[in-house]
């Protein structure tokens, strides 16, 4: 009986929700609701959907529910209606190429009245860049070499942001990305993105000692 819990979580690590799985979402309030429905019927939502390229999932929701309150994304930051409400909705490709995803981000991740952090803007891309490149690294999973992050115009809270990401090169065990967190528009009716934060990243593949 004592070795019921690690089984549990050893299984949930072995066995992670596959992508179908974390889309199964349920909001918990109707404050939830609006910005999952906003993000889930946006035109470049279905645009996305609609593209063989991308697999669609909500990553976060792949970590164990026992685990999250231990990751500052997927669960410090997470389901609270002034952070991040609802869990990213993410686009990537099989080959580790591109990724796209969209979030909300509320007023509490604030670091001036108004406008989001520059430090979690670059939580956001460094996370959302790795994300792109691991299927493309040898065992899927890599730690951050060097992030380089410009800032081209405030980030106001309360909206729905886009992050962009593309692999540029991959070398054994390194792969380098660059990505972006624009304004999410609808460029079916002439708006064009504004680009808020630009990243360029190094990847590599973490060494395990004994």
């Amino acid at each position: 009986m004592a070795a019921a819990p690690a089984l549990s979580t050893a299984s949930s690590l072995l066995s992670p929700p596959s992508d179908e799985e974390t889309l199964l979402y349920t909001p918990p309030t109707p404050h939830h609701a609006a910005i999952n429905t906003a993000i889930l019927t946006h035109p470049l939502t279905l645009s996305l959907l609609a593209d063989a390229r991308y697999s669609a999932s909500r990553p976060h929701l792949k970590i164990p529910p026992h685990h999250r309150p231990h990751n500052l994304t997927a669960g410090t930051l997470l389901g609270s209606p002034d952070t991040i409400a609802v869990p990213p909705l993410a686009f990537a490709t099989a080959d580790g190429s591109a990724y796209v995803s969209l979030q909300h981000l509320g007023p509490a991740l604030c670091g001036h009245p108004g406008l989001v952090h520059g430090g979690l803007l670059a939580t956001l891309l460094d996370e959302g860049l790795a994300r792109c490149c691991f299927p493309a690294l040898p065992h899927r999973v890599g730690v951050t070499a060097s992030l380089k992050v410009d800032y081209r115009r405030p980030c106001e809270a309360g909206q729905v942001v886009v992050l962009r990401a593309e692999t540029v090169r991959v070398e054994g065990r390194k792969a380098w990305v660059r990505g972006w967190l624009e304004t999410l528009v609808d460029e079916r009716v002439g708006e064009t993105p504004l680009v808020l934060v630009e990243a360029e990243a190094l990847f590599t593949m973490a060494r395990v000692y004994a």
